[in-house]
């Protein structure tokens, strides 16, 4: 693959911030046509598609960042003189060409291409039918800045295909690919897994838990919950189970207030049987299939545990393997849990929504995995480059 050089990469980002806020009115009327098409009855959906001015912001903030950090590629990640006379580096290199499939949010439009675009990757956008317009004015805004620049509008790709057009195109790619990545919940990343012919990184789902422990400080936890649930249900990073520890202090009248709280923040409520004798009122958890699933919605279930490793397990068998939280003053408790707990972000003492590129100091993401390799956790600027070996020598043979 032919290196771009870092001036020219930032140069099309910065023709890119300029074209997205000289443009606000064109996008806005695309997102206004996608948003009149779509049913709002699936309101996580609803949230992701919409774009106004505050996300523009967002938009151009997210391209200023990855313009303002250092070039991935080509980095020196280990050199050696070996005894033969071979010279030996180790340097990072682009991935080639990735796909990345995703519903409705526009603004992974943005962060998908500005983040493969300075890695010097090409990347195919498959977003979902319902942000077609937005879409589709997106890359056309990139397609402006790529021409403006001299570079191939190649770089930067928009896939309009049906699913049936998707399997087709998985099974028997018309070009190269290196790498896929399927953001969204179980089905879609079963179906890229099942008909894909290449790496596939796995990212999207959450089923973030909250753990609270017999030494949580009961009015810090309310806050924490409160915030990872309600704050953005459409987010991958909300929570959807809450565990109590059976020896917290005032365990009844506790999960009495944490019921009431989330009732009255509109929260429906699932409990398991512990809980059940406490909060009587509540329903029941009828089939344990529902600790796996990613809610996505104004949902939550609450569970009891009478001591830190029966959470520890419970998370480990149900989670997404996203991010999980521990409420505790106990440092060591919080230690053992963070450690043993098989997810890409945990947690003492604070929310769940951080698991952000932008709030970890990684700044725009292509996505959150939950893959081990090549990567857990955001996938930011430098996760999206490999590694190549260069090695010189002077006809030098190997007996």
């Amino acid at each position: 693959m032919k290196l771009i050089r870092t001036e020219i990469k930032n140069n099309v980002l910065d023709t890119m911030v300029r074209i997205l806020d000289e443009n606000r009115a064109e996008l806005l009327e695309a997102n206004k046509k996608d948003l009149d098409l779509f049913n709002k009855d699936d309101q996580a959906l609803y949230e992701r598609l919409i774009v106004d001015d505050k996300k523009i912001d967002e938009m151009i903030a997210a391209v200023k960042k990855v313009r303002s950090q250092e070039d991935p590629v080509g980095k020196e990640i280990s050199h050696q003189d070996l005894p033969n006379g071979l010279n030996v580096t180790n340097r990072t290199a682009p991935f080639g060409t990735i796909m990345i499939i995703y519903e409705s949010r526009p603004d992974v439009t943005i962060e998908a291409a500005v983040l493969a675009f300075k890695a010097n990757n090409t990347i195919l956008l498959k977003g979902g039918k319902e942000a077609l317009h937005s879409n589709t004015v997106l890359v056309d805004f990139w397609h402006r800045a790529l021409k403006e620049n001299e570079l191939s509008t190649d770089y930067i790709q928009l896939l309009n295909m049906n699913r049936e057009e998707t399997q087709a195109f998985l099974k028997n790619p018309g070009q190269k690919l290196d790498l896929i990545v399927p953001r969204g919940g179980e089905r879609l990343i079963a179906f890229v897994k099942e008909h894909a012919k290449c790496a596939v990184l796995v990212s999207g789902r959450g089923n973030n838990f909250l753990y609270v422990d017999e030494q949580a400080d009961w009015e810090m936890s309310m806050k924490v919950i409160l915030n990872a649930k309600t704050a953005k249900i459409s987010a991958c990073n909300a929570l959807d189970k809450i565990l109590i520890n059976s020896d917290l202090d005032g365990y009844q009248q506790k999960m009495v207030d944490l019921a009431n709280i989330l009732k009255s923040n509109g929260v429906s409520l699932l409990v398991d049987e512990e809980a059940k004798k406490v909060l009587t009122e509540e329903p029941l958890i009828q089939d344990p299939s529902v600790w796996k699933e990613e809610f996505l919605a104004m949902k939550c279930c609450i569970g009891t545990v009478n001591k830190t490793d029966d959470a520890i397990e419970a998370i480990n068998e149900h989670s997404g393997g996203h991010s999980a939280t521990i409420m505790t003053k106990n440092k060591d408790t919080a230690q053992r849990f963070m450690e043993q707990v098989d997810c890409a972000a945990v947690y003492q003492n604070a929310s769940t929504r951080f698991t952000d590129g932008g709030q970890m100091g990684v700044g725009a993401e292509l996505a959150i995995s939950t893959d081990k390799l090549h990567h857990r956790g955001p996938l930011g600027l430098n996760e999206l480059v490999t590694n190549k070996y260069y090695v010189f020598g002077e006809g030098q043979v190997r007996e």
